[in-house]
């Protein structure tokens, strides 16, 4: 946890970001977080969730690796 407080550039991406950058659905997200196969979102304030970015683009370079 700490690497992500000393790594300032990285930033929190709401839902909508999410899925804008993965193509993926609301529900494709969820079902992938409930699997274990991406990365799970962080509770910011009461019910406002949101993912690390640098977390989400370690995810689709993995997708893109793994395609070669």
């Amino acid at each position: 946890m700490m690497d992500i407080i000393q790594n300032r550039s990285d930033r929190f991406l709401r839902l909508r970001d999410v899925m804008e950058v993965t193509t993926l659905c609301r529900s494709s997200i969820y079902i992938l977080i409930k699997a274990g196969e991406f990365p799970s979102n962080y509770a910011i304030m009461g019910k406002r969730k949101a993912w690390l970015e640098s977390e989400v683009q370690a995810w689709l370079l993995a997708r893109v690796s793994a395609s070669y």
